[in-house]
């Protein structure tokens, strides 16, 4: 079995304990796949027909403004599922893109596939239910608050910790843009925290 494959299951796995009916059921809708940095796995304005795994990499969501600046919304890396999850269940065309910042190893999962195989297998809708609160609600909304209630230093203290893994890999611009704020305010905020 490819170590993407074992990699996808072992997540799987993680989130529910689905039987191997299911993950047959699973693995039926993945293929893999390599891209390389700074290649664009959706796009703006794509209506979407798959979702990923990532295996090896490091990705980000972002958005456009009107003026064409760019907003990040989300990084994924080893062992997320990145997706335009509402662009998919509407079958309309996406209002974010998924890029990679680094060469990426992913299992493509595609979508209808998927879903039938939800409706077929309870242990599998299970997994996917789990994966959405912990990842598309738990940690939604206290970046949400966050924006609300907290200053950008304290935002940034934040991510450091809620991202630690990949905040080293990530350029500062992507960070400062995640943030909200500009690059050269993230600057002054790290000239005062180091």
């Amino acid at each position: 079995m490819l170590p993407s494959f074992e990699h996808l299951q072992k997540t799987v796995r993680r989130y529910y304990a689905i039987d191997e009916a299911s993950m047959q059921a699973l693995m039926a809708c993945c293929k893999v796949t390599n891209i390389g940095k700074g290649v664009t796995l959706y796009d703006i304005g794509q209506t979407p027909t798959y979702f990923a795994f990532l295996h090896k990499g490091l990705m980000r969501a972002f958005l456009l403004d009107e003026e064409g600046n760019e907003y990040n919304k989300n990084f994924f890396d080893e062992g997320r599922f990145p997706g335009c999850m509402s662009a998919l269940l509407q079958q309309k065309p996406s209002r974010i893109a998924i890029q990679a910042l680094e060469p990426c190893e992913l299992v493509e999962i595609d979508f209808q596939k998927f879903r039938t195989a939800l409706f077929t297998h309870p242990d599998l809708m299970r997994f996917h239910i789990h994966y959405l609160e912990k990842h598309w609600l738990l940690e939604k909304e206290p970046k949400e608050i966050s924006y609300l209630e907290h200053e950008a230093k304290d935002r940034y203290q934040a991510f450091l910790t809620d991202f630690s893994a990949i905040a080293p890999r990530l350029p500062q611009y992507h960070i400062a843009s995640y943030l909200g704020i500009t690059p050269t305010q993230l600057s002054r905020i790290r000239k005062q925290i180091y």
